[in-house]
């Protein structure tokens, strides 16, 4: 069989086992859902290194101890993130008890994993789609099959061990375009869950399906007067560095404001940081973008020294990151693209509002709705960038790279980080088990149209509100009952004058009238008519 054969009938056998296994599965009650995803989490992080080690060997990108840290962070941060989330059968309760949300999963979840995170996707999607009781199968890669199965094999053999259902995890190994195209098609696939880059993002949302889409990110990191710099350099050059840049969200340009900018630039020198000269620059560049446009995909997650030499010129070993100080941002500076590598665009603008221009700039380059990086102590600049940046994700003095994805802020921990609307995506959340639960309302009743006797209502008369009436401020129940019970009978013809309108509320007021209308012959009300609203009054 040819194949692209070969690759269309995995799809369809893979699918068919996870669908068949979901059904089975999408009853479990909480505790053995938690039970499932604690198996695989723990065997996940026991086999962190080895799948990093893998990674790294059948890519050639990033750094193995930062895969091992992406790997913990995909299993055990996780794992301890979603302790007491949810996901199985009535999930939440409004304070009145009116409204009741019940948890149903979405079904088989279509899930492409991209090269650069190969097993800590992996195991991130496996985990929050068991979590939310959904089956997955995952189309790797080509670059990185072999590993990103074998992660998927750990923690799927754990799930089983621990009572999930056979064939609930499934990843092609005979992986082509056809074969992933029928995988994103088949109707046994309930939702794609898409990370890479913005062509697949934009393949996974033509299929027709309900569809989790995430980009590019090309991070801009703004450095304002106001900030540490000791503390911003470090804490840019940490992401930078961190497995070579492989994660979208790592630090891509740093904004500087002009004030501190030889301050921050002796910062970036002393935290490894290598300034290139404007020969070095050039060649950098055509090393990036040999033909000007598209990026060489062999520098992705290669260290600062392999570029340089791929460049034609050396650094020290202790080089964190090539620096290239640059003045545009677009196709004519190729160095201002995301090149997923430890290189940084370095630009200096004077004041916030200008470096808040250039972040848009760069951000609208291939990384709109995503991240972006503040390093300010200012919390008028903070709250400005936060009201105008066009990026889902603001982080503030912390590692942009693992910032976003939830290791150094709150953000829920994830591997799949959407840009919203603006980067082409649905959602511009963190992607948790939440996203591939179906939620269902159960809601009670509020504003009946008919009364437990079941006499009806005038539709067009508004409801009576379900909660008890409250006595005026300053009077006690009793009084106001008595002013009420007066207002009755004068309307009926059978008291003296109504006290004045300001002893009783308005809206109580209305209501009592509703309550008590003229008949249309004129005649009053009966005693036992009025005796009865009152009654309801004093209830």
């Amino acid at each position: 069989m040819d194949a692209d054969l070969r690759s269309i009938q995995q799809a369809r056998d893979l699918l068919h086992r996870a669908h068949t296994a979901q059904k089975l599965f999408a009853p479990f009650d909480q505790e053995r859902v938690d039970r499932i995803v604690a198996a695989m989490c723990e065997a996940g992080a026991a086999e962190a290194m080895r799948l990093g080690q893998e990674a790294h060997n059948e890519t050639g990108f990033g750094r193995p101890e930062s895969k091992r840290e992406k790997n913990l962070f995909a299993t055990r941060t996780l794992h301890e993130r979603m302790r007491g989330m949810r996901t199985a059968g009535v999930i939440e309760k409004s304070d009145d008890g009116t409204i009741w949300k019940v948890a149903t999963p979405m079904g088989v979840v279509a899930a492409l994993v991209p090269s650069t995170n190969p097993t800590s996707t992996a195991m991130y999607k496996a985990i929050i789609s068991a979590k939310a009781r959904c089956g997955i199968v995952m189309s790797p890669h080509p670059r990185a099959t072999a590993c990103t199965a074998e992660a998927l094999r750990v923690v799927a053999e754990a799930a089983y061990g621990a009572g999930a259902p056979e064939g609930l995890f499934g990843c092609m190994t005979e992986v082509s375009l056809e074969g992933t195209n029928e995988l994103l098609e088949h109707k046994h696939a309930d939702v794609i869950l898409a990370t890479g880059g913005g062509a697949m993002v934009r393949a996974a949302y033509s299929k027709g399906k309900p569809a989790y889409g995430v980009g590019s990110g090309n991070v801009p990191a703004y450095v304002d007067r106001s900030a540490n710099l000791s503390k911003a350099a470090a804490d840019i050059l940490t992401g930078t560095a961190f497995d070579w840049g492989t994660l979208c969200s790592t630090e891509r340009s740093v904004v500087a404001d002009m004030p501190i900018r030889d301050k921050l630039k002796v910062e970036l020198q002393q935290h490894g940081g290598y300034f290139c000269s404007p020969d070095e620059k050039d060649k950098l560049r055509r090393t990036v973008a040999p033909d000007g446009r598209h990026l060489n995909v062999d520098i992705v997650g290669q260290s600062p020294m392999r570029i340089a030499e791929m460049a034609g010129f050396a650094v020290p070993d202790t080089t964190t990151a090539l620096i290239a100080e640059v003045d545009i941002v677009g196709r004519a500076e190729p160095l201002s693209m995301e090149t997923l590598s430890p290189i940084l665009s370095f630009y200096t603008n004077d004041g916030w509002q200008a470096g808040c221009e250039r972040c848009i700039e760069i951000l609208n380059f291939g990384g709109i709705g995503h991240t972006l990086a503040v390093h300010a102590q200012s919390e008028n600049v903070i709250e400005r960038f936060a009201l105008e940046k066009p990026s889902m994700r603001i982080v503030v003095n912390t590692v942009a790279a693992l910032g976003s994805v939830g290791l150094t802020t709150a953000l829920f921990p994830a591997m799949t980080l959407g840009p919203g609307t603006l980067g082409g995506s649905i959602t511009s959340d963190n992607i948790s088990p939440m996203h591939l639960l179906n939620v269902k309302r159960v809601a009670f009743e509020t504003a009946p149209l008919n009364t437990s006797q079941g006499e009806a209502r005038a539709v067009s008369q508004p409801a009576p509100s379900p909660r008890r009436f409250d006595a005026p401020t300053g009077s006690n129940g009793a009084d106001w009952i008595e002013e009420i019970e007066h207002r009755l009978r004068a309307r009926a013809g059978n008291a003296a004058s109504p006290p004045s309108p300001a002893q009783v509320p308005p809206a109580d007021v209305a209501e009592a009238k509703r309550e008590a209308p003229a008949s249309s012959s004129g005649l009053p009300v009966p005693e036992v008519e009025i005796d009865r609203l009152v009654k309801r009054f004093r209830k």
